[in-house]
């Protein structure tokens, strides 16, 4: 399984890492949406866990990309907000799968990549 973790703050996003490679899941991190984008064009991925606030990027671009170039690739979203908390994200993206608050646990987070990448 391949994952990439698109998330602002570095901390948050190794977090999740370890707890993913730990279940044998080959995790690259991106930060920015450039930084995700470069790394979804020259790589396979099978699942993305992004954040939907990304610093001074768009996650809905990462999103619309990767169901681009990779359509297979499921997309979790995760967010410390309540924008988007009416479900309208599955009718606006067509990768995504799930969408979770930030502070959902990194166990919870693995299981659900696991969960998805089985489908």
């Amino acid at each position: 399984m391949r994952v990439l973790i698109v998330e602002s703050k570095p901390e948050l996003s190794l977090l999740w890492a370890s707890h993913l490679s730990r279940q044998g899941a080959q995790v690259t991190r991106a930060d920015s949406e450039t930084e995700a984008i470069d790394i979804l064009r020259s790589n396979e991925i099978d699942m993305i866990i992004l954040d939907l606030v990304l610093s001074n990027s768009s996650a809905i671009a990462v999103a619309d990309y990767a169901s681009y170039r990779l359509p297979e690739a499921r997309v979790i979203f995760v967010t410390n907000t309540s924008f988007f908390s009416d479900g309208s994200i599955f009718q606006h993206i067509p990768n995504a799968c799930a969408f979770l608050p930030t502070a959902t646990s990194p166990e919870d987070l693995a299981a659900l990549v696991d969960h998805y990448s089985a489908a």
